[in-house]
């Protein structure tokens, strides 16, 4: 299993990974991605991929 981060200075709260994987991201109040899911398997790399400012990383 994965693990996801979310570097808050970058996110811009576009919605893409939450709308993608709403099983794993949100979109918290501060209109920031947070990770909701303890770890996931490996094919979310894809949304970490398609996050316009790069502000996901999967390890």
């Amino acid at each position: 299993m994965a693990k996801i981060n979310i570097d808050d200075s970058l996110c811009t709260g576009c919605g893409l990974c939450a709308s993608t994987y709403p099983e794993i991201f949100e979109i918290g109040d501060d209109n920031v991605a947070r990770v909701i899911a303890k770890s996931v398997s490996s094919d979310a790399k894809e949304v970490a991929d398609q996050c316009p400012v790069s502000a996901i990383s999967i390890q």
